[in-house]
């Protein structure tokens, strides 16, 4: 093969590598959305199922009501006639009112109750539907998305000249789009920097504990380890800090960090000084 055919041939398969990556991410997430619909097409056909069932009833229940309640008022209207001449059987009445009575307060239950299993229901389909649209949505959003490689870098190289509320938007962007990637631990490594550096030791404690968590073999942990420590220090949280620092030595002991976080606990005391 020709040098020009070489340089052609490895240009065309750097410059679909990103475009693969992304692809990949929207066919994941189209399969999670197709998979998505097949679920909240079973679940409207049970809850359909399920709603006929409780209709037909809450259809009985509310027609023995209603024979329920023109029956008190029969028996009612045979005791005002019969009030005067027939005392006793008045009693005995009463008595068949109260007993229907409590059916009543009985059949009021089961009502409540059916009606908070359909309400149930209807919200469960509702957040299916919203869990749909969000996946569409993020769908929507990782095409339009740029190519990790260039949304990463376009953030670095903003944190490197000095451009930080930009570069805190992108290293945002790119988590949002790539939360999975092994670049995305380094995102959250440099969003907790630049809250450090403007003194927002929270949040870059936050930050810097996303690293140690879900990115604990990546290149930033011993930093993340190191800096979480001092951040502690900052907030008064002295005895926090000096722990974090000790694990630095620990975990990474010929590390440059281990020889940063030694420093630091000899000027606090909290190591013996070296002769």
């Amino acid at each position: 093969m020709k040098p020009t055919h070489l340089a052609l041939a490895l240009f065309l398969v750097a410059s679909l590598a990103p475009a693969y990556a992304v692809n990949k991410d929207i066919i994941e997430l189209q399969t999670q959305v197709t998979q998505l619909q097949q679920q909240m097409t079973a679940m409207k056909q049970s809850f359909d199922e399920r709603m006929g069932v409780m209709k037909n009833l809450l259809d009985q229940n509310v027609d023995v009501a209603n024979k329920v309640n023109a029956a008190i008022n029969q028996l009612q209207s045979s005791i005002n006639k019969q009030q005067q001449d027939r005392g006793g059987q008045a009693d005995q009445l009463s008595g068949q009112i109260q007993a229907m009575t409590d059916t009543m307060d009985e059949l009021k239950v089961r009502l409540a109750k059916l009606s908070k299993q359909l309400e149930d229901m209807a919200a469960a389909q509702q957040s299916m539907a919203a869990q749909q649209t969000q996946a569409q949505q993020q769908q929507q959003a990782l095409a339009q998305a740029p190519a990790p490689d260039v949304l990463y870098n376009n953030a670095l190289r903003d944190y490197n000249g000095g451009n930080n509320d930009l570069a805190l938007q992108e290293f945002n962007d790119y988590i949002k789009f790539y939360p999975n990637t092994d670049l995305a631990g380094n995102a959250y490594f440099y969003l907790a920097e630049i809250q450090y550096k403007a003194g927002d030791y929270p949040k870059a404690v936050a930050n810097y504990d996303l690293v140690l968590q879900n990115f604990p073999g990546g290149n930033k942990a011993a930093s993340a380890q190191l800096k979480k420590g001092l951040a502690l220090i900052e907030l008064g949280k002295q005895d926090e800090g000096i722990q974090e620092l000790k694990r630095v030595i620990q975990r990474y002991p010929r590390s440059n960090e281990a020889i940063q976080a030694r420093d630091k606990l000899r000027r606090l005391g909290a190591l013996p000084k070296t002769r």
